[in-house]
């Protein structure tokens, strides 16, 4: 099949081969083992064995997995099982990387993994990456888009929006009087309103 994308003719395979994703659920198959499913995903996207072998020592290094090569994914912790699903978008090669919430539902440290793989796997790449996390955004992005009910709000550098939407926070405080009979005595107020703008 041939598709013709910004004026140039591709063929699907050579398309395949470029993209790699990762949905925001883990897409691990219970009885495979890490290895295989590197193996797996390695064949799919036509390299040849030599070059499997390479990438599957490759990926369990950059994931820190060696020590589970043989482990079944059902058996790693959901935060190894996230990182290995996330690796495996990138097998092959693949230059444009779509990701679905990579650190969705994983403990802190494990999104810190991730996050430091993705910074190393991002050279000489086009990432997508979809996110609740403002600091993930901060992090990762070279430009962010924000969309809001569904539709494209604004797009820019981290830096650029901030200068346009500004940065701060409200901050506001309502003290609850221990003791109702002696309220009528204080003058104070027991609402403290404070915001900063930066």
């Amino acid at each position: 099949m041939r598709y013709i994308w910004g004026g140039f003719l591709y063929l699907q395979d050579v398309i395949e081969q470029s993209l790699g994703v990762c949905p925001q659920h883990n897409v691990l198959f219970s009885m495979l083992t890490v290895e295989e499913h590197i193996w797996f995903y390695a064949r799919l996207k036509g390299l040849s064995e030599e070059q499997v072998s390479a990438e599957i020592e490759h990926i369990l290094q950059d994931t820190g997995l060696p020590h589970k090569r043989r482990s079944r994914t059902s058996t790693l912790s959901g935060g190894m099982q996230r990182k290995l699903s996330v690796a495996l978008a990138f097998v092959g090669g693949a230059k444009v990387v779509i990701l679905d919430e990579p650190t969705a539902g994983v403990d802190p440290y494990a999104r810190r993994g991730i996050w430091d793989l993705l910074l190393k796997y991002r050279q000489g790449r086009t990432i997508i990456l979809s996110t609740h996390h403002m600091d993930e955004a901060d992090i990762l992005g070279d430009r962010i888009a924000i969309i809001s009910h569904g539709k494209l709000c604004c797009v820019g550098s981290s830096l650029y929006l901030k200068n346009q939407l500004g940065t701060g926070y409200y901050l506001t405080l309502v003290k609850k009087d221990p003791e109702p009979s002696l309220s009528s005595c204080r003058n104070s107020s027991s609402t403290v309103s404070f915001t900063k703008k930066v």
